[in-house]
Parts: structure tokens; C-alpha cells; sequence
């Protein structure tokens, strides 16, 4: 981790400062993590993939360690952040995007205001509001419960073994218990995010490379995510991850980091 901080720069725009971590030379690959997440996220896969290209890997509004914000807190929020920072450091660049768990749901929107800048989408078990039975509502709702009667530890242990399995919260290292603990403040900001089934009808005009990734232990609740992006939009490839779960790329980072790569070296 601390050859990572090393690289960590600070980014402006928006009026705001995004720390981020950037890595190699190439083109550019930009990493969006998921709930309770930031940059730290990504410690597994940084190196590995700044070997082909430029990584750029930011923690998002309201994450560790950024300050707090007042400005609304939503995926389509997040994603104006990212567009604001590659159009003002990486001007008139082209970028492939992977984005995990809620991070896909950024990536998604990144691409609807970036169009034409994407060369391929990578979604790692997306995570998006549906609406439905599979809706993540009921789990924020309960999880931002425990944390106003200063119960912190159940809290965060019920939202990580939801979305991973059970006893994952147990097993975790002491470094991913820490960034989950920095960011349990975004859960209330996103408990009021919206509960409305997303509208991916833009997907159906979309001319970019689709490809999912997911860990063979993975929630049904992510294979209904994919279901409704593929009903708009057909993915070139849907990677499975062996002996992993949501949080695939922690789990069997080396499978991972090779399926990244293969989704993305048709457009090199």
C-alpha cells in the first residue's frame, strides 16, 4: 500500500479536490469503485494493469480521503466529477472505463455524458437501483438504522456480507475493515440516493464494447443487474471468476486482472 500513496496526486474540479492514484503510460483506464470503497479498493489491481496502460484510479466525492460535500450525492453526480476531471487533465483522450458494484452504475452514466470518448465498458457486477425484489433499499435502510444507534460494527458487518457472503466481514484484512470504517458515512447519503429502477434505454443507441465480469459465488441480485443491461445491450463477453464472490477481485485478483485484460485488449 504505501508504494500506492506514493503515486496518490490531487485532482481539481467542480470546485473540489479528488485524490486519486495514477499509474504506467498508455491509454487511459479508469477505475470507479463501488459502495464503502475508495481508491484502496483497487490495491490488487494497480500494478498489474499500469503495466499496459494509464491508471487512474480516484476515490469519488464524499470517499476517503476526500473532504465532505454538500453538493448531491448520486451516481450521476460522481459521474459529471469524472467527466470534469478527464476533460480538464486528460483533454480530447480517449478511456476505457471498468467500475464495480455501484462503481458500474457511475461508469454507465459516465458513458451517457462521454459517449463518444469511451473506447469499451467494463462492469464488474454492477449494482444499480431496480426497483424490484432486488433492490439494495431494504439492506441500506437497515444498515444506516444500526448506525444511528452508534452501532458501526453491525453495521457495516451486515452490509458487506449482504452484497459478499455471509462470514465475509469475519475474514476480511485489517486494511479492507479500515476503508469500509472510513466510508460508512457515505451510507446515509446513499440510502437517499433514489429508489426508482434506473432508465438504460440510452444503451440501446450505444456503440461501445460491453463486457461483464462476475465472481461465481456472486448474489443473484447482480445477475438481475446484468439481466436488465443486457436487455438493452448485448455484452461482447461475460467473464466468471472462479472461487470468488462480489468482491471478486480481492478474492482471486490474478483471474481478475487477467479478464480485465482480455475485455480490453481488442481495443489495446
Amino acid at each position: 500500500m504505501k508504494e500506492l500513496v506514493g503515486l496518490q496526486q490531487a485532482f481539481n474540479a467542480r470546485q473540489y479536490q479528488y485524490h486519486a492514484i495514477v499509474s504506467g503510460q498508455g491509454p487511459l483506464l479508469l477505475l470507479i469503485h463501488g459502495s464503502l470503497c475508495d481508491w484502496r479498493y483497487w490495491r490488487w489491481q494497480i500494478p498489474e494493469l499500469s503495466e499496459h496502460y494509464t491508471v487512474i484510479a480516484p476515490s469519488l466525492r464524499n470517499y476517503w480521503p476526500n473532504a465532505p460535500s454538500n453538493l448531491g450525492f448520486s451516481a450521476h453526480t460522481h459521474a459529471q466529477d469524472l467527466l470534469s476531471l478527464l476533460q480538464q487533465y486528460y483533454p480530447n483522450q480517449c478511456v476505457h472505463i471498468l467500475g464495480h458494484s455501484r462503481g458500474a452504475h457511475v461508469a454507465l452514466e459516465l458513458y451517457r455524458l462521454y459517449t463518444t470518448q469511451v473506447l469499451s465498458l467494463v462492469l464488474a457486477d454492477p449494482g444499480l437501483p431496480t426497483g424490484s425484489q432486488y433492490s439494495s433499499q431494504p439492506l441500506l435502510d437497515q444498515v444506516v438504522q444500526r448506525l444511528q444507534t452508534n452501532s458501526q460494527e453491525e453495521a457495516l458487518t451486515l452490509f458487506i456480507d449482504t452484497v459478499n457472503g455471509s462470514g465475509t466481514w469475519r475474514q476480511m484484512a485489517r486494511w479492507f475493515k479500515q476503508m469500509v470504517a472510513d466510508n460508512a458515512n457515505t451510507l446515509p447519503l446513499q440510502q437517499q440516493e433514489g429508489r426508482a429502477e434506473v432508465d438504460l434505454h440510452f444503451l440501446r443507441e450505444a456503440d461501445v464494447p460491453l463486457y461483464f465480469i462476475t465472481g461465481e459465488q456472486s448474489p443473484t441480485r447482480y445477475h438481475y443487474c446484468m439481466q436488465l443491461i443486457a436487455q438493452q445491450q448485448t455484452p461482447l463477453n461475460k467473464i466468471v471468476i472462479e472461487h470468488a464472490a462480489h468482491g471478486m477481485n480481492l478474492a482471486n485478483p490474478k483471474a481478475f486482472n487477467q479478464a480485465v485484460l482480455d475485455c480490453l485488449k481488442e481495443k489495446g
